[in-house]
C-alpha cells in the first residue's frame, strides 16, 4: 500500500473505531442487584440514569442523602440513580452486601436501586466501569475514579454524557439541570 492509501485505511479504521464506542451503550450490561438478582440495564431504556460508585465509610457517604433526594424528586419523570457499592479507596466499604443494604437503609432510607459489590478500577474492573471510564470503550471521555461518589450521567438512550467528580455534591447545577433539561 502506498502511504496514502495506508493513510485513509487508518483514518477509516480509527473512525470506525470511534463509531462503534459510540454505538455501545448502558444497555448492554448486566448486573446483579444488592440482593443477587441478575439485572439487565436495557430495562432502565428511556430514563437518564445516574451511576454512581458509593462506600459507606466515606467523607462523602452523606451524598446518600442528596441522591435519594433526586430520587424521590425526580424518580417519577424519567430518572433513576444506580448505587454500586465498591471497595477500591482505602477499604471504605468493607461490608457484605446484606451489611451495605441494612446501613443504606436505616441511616440514608435509599430506595434507589442498589448494585451488588463491584470494583470499579484496576485488575479487577466490571466491565460497566471499563465502559464507564475509557473512551475507547464509551466514545466520549476517559474519566477514571478517583474515589467513592464519582457520578456519571447516562442519557435517554444509554449513552454516557458526562462525570461529575465526587467532591461534587449530587444535587449540583449541573446534575439537576441535566435532569429538568435546563441548559
Amino acid at each position: 500500500l502506498s502511504m496514502k492509501h495506508s493513510l485513509i485505511l487508518f483514518l477509516l479504521l480509527t473512525g470506525t473505531v470511534q463509531l462503534l464506542a459510540q454505538q455501545r451503550s448502558l444497555y448492554e450490561f448486566t448486573v446483579q442487584d444488592i440482593d443477587g438478582k441478575e439485572i439487565s440495564l436495557s430495562t432502565l431504556k428511556g430514563k437518564k440514569v445516574l451511576v454512581v460508585n458509593v462506600a459507606s465509610n466515606c467523607g462523602y457517604t452523606p451524598q446518600y442523602e442528596a441522591l435519594e433526594t433526586l430520587y424521590t424528586k425526580y424518580g417519577t419523570s424519567g430518572f433513576t440513580v444506580i448505587a454500586f457499592p465498591a471497595n477500591n479507596f482505602r477499604g471504605q466499604e468493607p461490608g457484605t452486601n446484606a451489611e451495605i443494604k441494612s446501613f443504606c437503609t436505616s441511616t440514608y432510607h435509599v430506595t434507589f436501586p442498589m448494585m451488588s459489590k463491584i470494583s470499579v478500577k484496576g485488575e479487577d474492573i466490571h466491565p460497566l466501569y471499563t465502559w464507564l471510564t475509557q473512551k475507547d470503550q464509551n466514545g466520549v471521555m476517559d474519566a477514571p475514579v478517583t474515589w467513592n461518589f464519582q457520578k456519571f450521567m447516562i442519557d435517554e438512550s444509554g449513552h454516557l454524557i458526562g462525570m461529575v467528580d465526587p467532591a461534587t455534591p449530587p444535587d449540583c447545577d449541573k446534575i439537576v439541570n441535566w435532569i429538568t433539561n435546563k441548559k
